[in-house]
């Protein structure tokens, strides 16, 4: 499995043929790329409905988007998105090569643009070339996006032990989301072998200093490696 973070939350993962985007947002300071420098992906995920997670969404021709029933009916009818797929919390859907489940996520979910559009619940993706079953399988790849989120509970009892993800994408930007200490506790909670903080020094209110979280991690005793990539830096998820 590819991973390659474009800044903020936007990452491009790769499984199998199967390329994904989630939550397209470019203008960052962490990338240098346009939405016109990248690929068009086979598929576009969207936690939520904020505009620095959808903001590009509709700049991907022939991509399918996916989110819930009610952000996907928005950007089809808003953005121009022709081909959607609707889904919820607790479902997975098969995507080429790849199995996407949406989870809980604890955040807000308004679209303000002049007007409040309901975007339904935010939500997080694991993304993995198996089909999650209650079976332990040692042989797949998981990969966590976890959205905008503060910690909670879920990520010990059941995101880290029936999910079984080997890497976990999670905000530490504080202010809107989890905070380097929160974010650093989710990983050990999780039990994943690496992790990739995200949604932070995008703009003042989320500046941090990322060894905050370096730190934070170590002090929970979890063993997760901590990977602080630069904006469009690649990794390899075996």
């Amino acid at each position: 499995m590819e991973l390659i973070w474009h800044g903020h939350s936007t990452w491009h993962v790769t499984v199998g043929e199967t390329s994904i985007l989630i939550d397209p947002f470019f203008d960052n300071p962490a990338t240098s790329l346009d939405p016109s420098d990248v690929e068009t992906p086979d598929y576009v995920l969207l936690t939520h409905g904020h505009a620095d997670h959808i903001a590009h969404a509709g700049e991907f021709d022939g991509a399918t988007a996916v989110g819930t029933p009610e952000l996907t009916g928005y950007v089809e009818a808003e953005m121009g998105v022709d081909e959607t797929i609707g889904m919820n919390i607790g479902g997975t859907v098969e995507l080429g090569d790849a199995f996407v489940s949406m989870v809980r996520a604890d955040h807000t979910n308004g679209i303000n643009t002049g007007y409040e559009h309901d975007a339904g619940v935010p939500g997080g993706y694991m993304i993995s070339d198996s089909k999650p079953t209650q079976q332990s399988d040692d042989e797949a790849t998981t990969f966590y996006h976890a959205g905008d989120t503060g910690l909670m509970t879920d990520m010990r009892e059941i995101f880290g032990p029936y999910y079984e993800p080997d890497a976990a994408a999670l905000p530490v930007g504080d202010h809107y989301t989890m905070g380097p200490w929160q974010a650093a506790v989710a990983s050990d909670w999780l039990g994943v072998d690496r992790v990739f903080p995200m949604h932070y020094n995008t703009f003042p209110a989320i500046e941090i200093d990322i060894s905050d979280f370096e730190r934070e991690v170590k002090a929970t005793g979890s063993l997760a490696e901590v990977h602080v990539l630069d904006g469009d830096e690649s990794f390899t998820l075996e």
